[in-house]
């Protein structure tokens, strides 16, 4: 698996497991680096630090989410853009779940991209 491309690239194609992994070693490196740095920070001094450490770990965690969800979305056949959707509420995340989560891709090749699953 190519982590790197996984995480950074917006361009091509993943299928359901390969969305499942990136999004399951984003939430165990989230839970790592809140634990690391809440038993870090233990005076106001260090607060600062805290800050800038959160700030510069989300923006990580949210553009490598933001690239599995995009690659999820060209595999059903979808635009990027679809990732807006989440901002609808209680709707939005559920359809995002459902149709990123369990549904599979569009077989063969579509306009994103080979078929992720003919390429093994």
């Amino acid at each position: 698996m190519d982590w790197n491309n996984l995480f950074t690239s917006l361009e091509g194609r993943i299928n359901r497991a390969k969305f499942w992994v990136g999004n399951l070693v984003l939430y165990v490196i989230v839970a790592v680096s809140v634990g690391l740095t809440s038993s870090l920070v233990d005076d106001s001094s260090a607060t600062t630090a805290f800050v800038i450490s959160y700030v510069v770990s989300f923006a990580i965690i949210f553009l490598a989410g933001l690239a599995v969800q995009v690659k999820r979305w060209h595999d059903r056949g979808k635009s990027g853009w679809w990732v807006l959707i989440a901002f609808i509420p209680i709707i939005g995340p559920l359809w995002v779940l459902i149709e990123t989560g369990f549904l599979p891709g569009t077989p063969g090749t579509n306009e994103y991209g080979p078929d992720p699953l003919e390429q093994s």
